[in-house]
Order: C-alpha cells, then structure tokens, then sequence
C-alpha cells in the first residue's frame, strides 16, 4: 500500500468552501484504479494546513492512471481555485507500526 500525502493550504477564509469541494470530489478518487480510500486532516496549528492522504495500491495509479484522467481535472476544479499555493504531494509507506494493546 502506498500513502499519497498532499499538504495543501488554502487560502484564508477559504476553509469550508475547500472542505466542501474535497467532500464532491471524494467519489472522483473511490472509483480510480488502485484507490483504497482518503481522508482530510487538517493541521490544528495551523488551519488554513491540510492533508489529504489517500490510499494507493501503486505510485502508478496515483501519478499515471488518476493524474492523467478527467476525473482528476474534476478534482482540481473542485478545489483548485481555494489552493494558497500549489500542493506539496509525497508517497510513503509504512515503515512500522506499533498498534495500542
């Protein structure tokens, strides 16, 4: 599994507006090849900072198949206008995890 982390900030005032355009376009990334699920988080020092992490089975789907599709066009009209700057996108995975007893 692979974690795409988009750290976005958007502009002031522009919170709900973007919250809303990620809640339209969460569909746009649940039916993409190789897509297993996302979440929004947003940054509580600093809540104009999100990250939207999604779940990928490969870099591939995120960076070929969904990047080079109209519903990743769909995406960024969505939320693309409230952006402060553009997204700063990483892949990660899991190097360990320590679950709670």
């Amino acid at each position: 599994m692979i974690y795409e982390v988009a750290e976005i900030t958007v502009k002031p005032g522009e919170e709900a507006n973007f919250e809303n355009g990620v809640a339209q376009a969460a569909p746009l990334f649940l039916r993409a090849k190789g897509c297993h699920g996302l979440n929004l988080q947003r940054v509580v020092e600093d809540l104009s900072v999100y990250r939207l992490v999604v779940q990928w089975e490969t870099v591939e789907h995120h960076t070929v198949d969904f990047r080079n599709s109209d519903d990743f066009q769909e995406w960024r009209r969505l939320v693309g206008p409230f952006f402060a700057n553009p997204p700063v996108v990483t892949h990660t995975t899991i190097a360990a995890s320590y679950p709670v007893k």
